[in-house]
């Protein structure tokens, strides 16, 4: 009896299942990224000069220890109170001559920062200290300075600085981005975001 040969599956088409099933799940799966801070780091300085000197009224210390304590000049406050803390130093202008700042409403207390373009917050922390303490006392230092750029903006251009960044990072937006841009530099020359972030500290 002969024998009767087994028939072939014809495998011609599953080439193109398999690119249309890549396809699909290209386009159907979100991938997971995780959230950072944007920071822009300052360029390269090839002049090896030495950075002037800081006054110590001019720094403003925020540190967050290993248990999530925060620490502002050397005493303990809630975060609650962190933003009006950082906008009562950045805002003081307790500057006198060439360091006085006339568009400032502190305290002007001499004791504290002379002027915005001066005034840098020092952010140190633990290296145990847990990530989201870390990013919500970030947003609080940051959320100062966007509270002091909005009041200039307001004073100056009758609309909120961070309306003004969204506008110019808005594709869409038909208004004169050239003029827009210098506003913006204008604002940021103002209260320039000096928040300056020290190693880590490892403790035993």
């Amino acid at each position: 009896m002969a024998k009767r040969s087994a028939p072939e599956v014809n495998a011609g088409s599953m080439a193109d299942i398999a690119f249309l099933l890549l396809i699909f799940f290209l386009v159907t799966t979100t991938i997971e990224t995780d959230s950072g801070i944007t920071r822009k780091l300052p360029p390269i300085d090839d002049t090896n000069e030495p950075p002037p000197p800081l006054k110590e009224r001019n720094i403003f210390i925020v540190l967050v220890n290993a248990n999530g304590d925060l620490f502002v000049e050397d005493e303990i406050m809630n975060i609650k109170d962190l933003r009006k803390s950082a906008i009562a130093f950045l805002d003081n202008g307790g500057g006198t001559g060439d360091e006085a700042c006339d568009y400032c409403q502190g305290a002007r207390d001499p004791k504290s920062s002379d002027n915005p373009r001066k005034a840098v917050i020092s952010l140190q922390n633990d290296r145990k200290t847990q990530y989201g303490r870390y990013i919500a006392v970030q947003n609080e230092l940051v959320a100062a300075y966007n509270e002091l750029r909005d009041r200039e903006a307001n004073r100056l251009y009758d609309v909120n600085f961070t309306d003004m960044e969204a506008y110019f990072n808005d594709p869409e937006y038909l208004g004169d981005k050239d003029k827009l841009k210098e506003r913006i530099a204008v604002i940021k020359e103002l209260f320039p975001q000096k928040l300056s972030e020290a190693e880590p500290k490892k403790r035993n």
